[in-house]
């Protein structure tokens, strides 16, 4: 496993500005939403919005040193605009180059930070470089399919074929992860309308700790980790975790469906001291 690896996840809302622009729309704004949904549903039959129109509030990222030193953290739209967000994650690629993990990210999460990075006139070449600047990134970059730069476990898991693609959160409770916790549905519009941020962000970085606890497993089957050094790195995350308030609900749902699945019901049974 090459470290430093930067697991990260975005959390959206409708852009209702930008949409009302793109469509020719003079409507007030509690009408907004609605009127996009129901032209998404006309072009596409999904009410899943177009990637451009796709507001980031909240990007979490889980960061491990080449020491396993973890670090957990989020930029949200309670103290940062969209453009301040974007800049601080950005600006992570500009000073390392670490292996960069998601669910979905090819698809999803890289495309937004594109496009959204691009309506706010930001630079992101260390992140979107594919050999033009450095030139060793024509054969490893962020963005190319069949490179590990960029781990996207639901692309890699789906062996690229996309009528194998499953949900983070049914994946998550088939190993014994916490995957949603219970949540059903997608509260992030209520939880920004209410400045609900301690809701926000710990709803993004849960999706960030079961992508990890994924990627963890995804090593271990091929290879890049042994089962000993895998039960070290879930004991470090463990111990990490049991130092951080806002994921103590996370670590006690994962200790009860950690339980639902043989090989996952050992990662509370036996304490192993933190990677050094």
């Amino acid at each position: 496993m090459r470290l430093p690896v930067l697991v990260f996840d975005i959390e959206t809302l409708t852009d209702l500005k930008s949409g009302a622009h793109l469509y020719g729309l003079d409507l007030p704004e509690q009408d907004l939403e609605s009127a996009l949904t129901k032209l998404r549903r006309q072009e596409s039959g999904s009410e899943f919005q177009r990637l451009p129109l796709h507001e980031i509030v909240c990007i979490s990222g889980l960061w491990i040193d080449e020491k396993g030193t973890m670090k957990l953290f989020s930029f949200s739209r309670e103290q940062w605009s969209e453009a301040e967000i974007l800049t601080k994650f950005l600006s992570i690629f500009d000073k390392r180059h670490p292996t960069l993990v998601s669910w979905n990210g090819s698809q999803f999460d890289l495309p937004v930070i594109l496009f959204r990075a691009m309506y706010h006139g930001l630079s992101a070449a260390a992140l979107f470089d594919q050999g033009e600047i450095d030139t060793q990134k024509r054969y490893n970059n962020y963005q190319n399919r069949y490179h590990h730069r960029h781990v996207d476990l639901m692309d890699v898991m789906a062996m690229f074929n996309g009528r194998n693609f499953q949900k983070l959160d049914d994946i998550a409770h088939l190993f014994g992860y916490p995957g949603k916790r219970g949540i059903v549905g997608y509260h992030i519009p209520t939880y920004v309308k209410n400045e609900q941020w301690l809701d926000l962000t710990s709803y993004c970085e849960g999706d960030v700790l079961n992508t990890w606890l994924i990627f963890l497993r995804w090593a271990l089957l091929k290879g890049q980790l042994s089962q000993h050094d895998h039960q070290l790195w879930i004991q470090a995350t463990i111990h990490y975790l049991q130092g951080l308030p806002q994921q103590a609900e996370f670590l006690q749902v994962w200790r009860e469906t950690s339980q639902h699945c043989e090989f996952t019901a050992q990662d509370f049974k036996s304490v192993i001291p933190p990677l050094d």
